[in-house]
């Protein structure tokens, strides 16, 4: 019974969608340039289109509510953008959880398949912000209906097969997106996904740091820690006269201090999220007979003096405004430096938010995600970086999850992907983004070792290196 009302209301919407269609086609000539099919979308505008050989590449905007649940109460301006192939291609649908890239470029799924790739500014990045800003609409739900509003509104475009994909808090975004709404993608590449289930329990990433790369290279590291730590005086006028000649000033945070201990703490995550171990080689091999110059630039090469200043926090504001009501953040322990020399530690989100911004932690939304991917995960596949402190506390698989992964690559940082794989786990990887976008070669449905990327490596589009952001967010 429950099926036949299933098909009766299938059934049912398929005409009211046949008979709208056919109005809007006796009104008026389809649309057969993307452009003009792209326009032709309620809601979308056009801000510029750049050219790509082979590609056509549209920056848009998208209207959205600001809150779904009540979307008559105010709309905003998001940002997104289009690589367009073919609408006869697959499409992946991408985020990574900030500020989108004006310009064209093609994450490692879109190149596996050949495809169309939609890109996602996350809201309250600017300038996808409405004004005034209402905090309290910037969760993981309201995020994943901003994705399910732009895929309801091209899916007649791009009738093909869809993949979600995002790297860091893209790959946590592409997850959430899942959780909510589970109908929509034919499958999901979350890359170095954070899971922090349990906000107030951390010792996995001191266990990380524990054992991460070679002894050697660690004590290289936490000796340059605790060293700028020991010379906070003479480096402190150093970062005044810093602060001073570009017009730095330190509000959110609380005081120079405060951002020059952060940047600091920072120091030994931030080089395992973005160096290999080969790169030890440029850390102060003996941090006690270096200079001061020598210890403040290996430290600014790696953290930077200019993060968690009001001018660096700013643009992340809504990453903190998250980490601090849903997300959760890691805090982490240095038995290497004596406690005299620690007045802070790692500071909580709440330090990088301006005050005027109430903030309130939710501690079932992870839970529930985790939860939910454990047993409910179709078509999911999670890469990690062995090396890659976010990667510390990773999502898992339970017996209720069908057809999905978690691969881990071998010595790779924050920027690890399906390339960076060990040959067999980067097959069967391959092949099933291949089989899940519906694209995948008759050889490969027989043998998943035939898989290969559809298209050719473009040295513009197709950027390998980890992107550069600040060091304690993923």
């Amino acid at each position: 019974m429950r099926k036949a009302l299933r098909w009766l209301l299938a059934f049912t919407v398929l005409i009211g969608t046949l008979t709208t269609a056919g109005a809007a086609t006796a009104a008026e000539p389809t649309a057969t340039d993307i452009k003009d099919r792209l326009l032709s979308v309620p809601g979308v505008s056009l801000v510029e289109e750049k050219p790509y050989p082979g590609y056509r590449f549209f920056v848009l905007n998208f209207t959205q509510p600001i809150d779904h649940r009540h979307p008559g109460k105010g709309t905003f301006q998001q940002r997104i953008t289009v690589l367009h192939k073919d609408v006869s291609r697959p499409t992946v649908f991408y985020t990574g959880g900030y500020s989108v890239s004006t310009s064209p470029g093609r994450r490692e799924p879109t190149q596996i398949v050949d495809g169309n790739q939609v890109s996602m500014e996350y809201r309250y990045f600017t300038p996808s912000r409405p004004e005034p800003a209402d905090w309290s609409k910037l969760d993981i739900w309201q995020a994943a209906s901003d994705q399910h509003r732009i895929f309801t509104a091209l899916k007649p475009i791009y009738g093909k097969n869809w993949l979600s994909t995002g790297g860091s808090k893209g790959g946590m975004t592409a997850t959430y997106y899942e959780r909510f709404y589970p109908r929509d993608m034919d499958g999901v590449v979350a890359y170095v996904a954070p899971n922090d289930v349990v906000n107030d329990e951390d010792s996995a990433y001191d266990r990380f740091f524990r054992q991460v790369g070679t002894k050697e290279c660690r004590d290289r590291l936490n000796a340059v820690q605790r060293e700028a730590l020991v010379r906070r005086e003479p480096l402190e006028k150093k970062y005044e006269a810093y602060a001073a000649e570009n017009g730095y000033t330190f509000t959110t945070i609380g005081s120079l201090d405060r951002a020059y201990e952060a940047v600091v703490l920072d120091y030994v995550w931030g080089f395992w999220q973005y160096s290999l171990l080969s790169d030890c080689d440029s850390v102060p091999a003996d941090a006690k007979t270096a200079t001061d110059d020598e210890i403040w630039t290996s430290v600014d090469t790696i953290s930077g003096f200019s993060f968690y200043t009001d001018q660096g926090l700013s643009p992340y504001t809504p990453y903190y405004y998250q980490a601090g009501t849903q997300l959760g953040a890691p805090t982490i322990h240095f038995p290497y430096i004596e406690r005299k020399y620690v007045r802070y530690g790692y500071q909580p989100p709440r330090n990088f938010v301006p005050r005027d911004i109430t903030m309130r932690f939710d501690r079932g939304a992870m839970r529930d995600v985790d939860g939910w991917v454990k047993h409910h995960a179709r078509q999911m596949l999670f890469v990690y970086g062995q090396n890659d402190p976010w990667g510390a506390e990773p999502f898992r698989l339970g017996k209720g999850a069908k057809d999905s992964y978690v691969f881990t690559a071998p010595g790779m940082n924050h920027g690890a992907n399906v390339a960076g794989l060990v040959a067999d786990e980067k097959a069967l990887a391959t092949a099933r983004i291949l089989k899940w976008a519906g694209v995948a070669p008759a050889a490969v449905q027989e043998n998943a070792s035939a898989a290969r990327p559809l298209a050719k490596f473009d040295a513009k589009l197709d950027v390998r290196d980890v992107e550069r952001e600040p060091t304690l967010r993923p």
